[in-house]
């Protein structure tokens, strides 16, 4: 059998929702974890879900490791090959990485849900939150975030 421990139990008091905006530089992972974590602490946040949403197709976001920049490659690496940017897509009106954006973000997710204990993001050691910037060029992203707890 599964051992489930109960680390806490609270009613649901507040709900707080925010707009950041994240300037990219083009095609990349863009760590954001200490702008959550700074909201957080100033909110005084303290148990319960936060709801990180890309407001964008073309841009995503992903919990990844935060210690080795070549994961980083490697994941872009690995994106490219699954969504080639010239593979006969019938959508390009944006450009030629426009349609590849789209799948990638599809394959990646626009929203992320984060525990928070004790008014903290109950993250592992070695994660971070990242926005995924699928295009070549830069844009502002707005990213929302909605907790819910008390």
């Amino acid at each position: 059998m599964t051992r489930i421990t109960n680390i806490h139990k609270s009613d649901v008091k507040i709900q707080l929702t925010a707009q950041m905006s994240l300037k990219t530089t083009g095609t990349g992972l863009f760590e954001f974890t200490d702008d959550i974590r700074q909201w957080a602490k100033s909110h005084s946040l303290n148990n319960g879900l936060l709801c990180v949403f890309c407001q964008h197709t073309s841009a995503s976001l992903t919990i990844q490791e935060n210690a080795d920049p070549d994961v980083q490659k490697d994941i872009l690496t690995s994106l490219d090959y699954l969504a080639p940017r010239h593979n006969h897509y019938i959508h390009s009106y944006e450009g030629p990485d426009d349609m590849p954006a789209h799948i990638k973000t599809m394959l990646t997710g626009s929203s992320l849900t984060l525990p928070v204990i004790d008014g903290k993001l109950a993250l592992g050691t070695w994660q971070g939150v990242y926005l995924l910037e699928h295009r070549d060029a830069g844009h502002s992203r707005y990213i929302l975030l909605h907790y819910i707890g008390n």
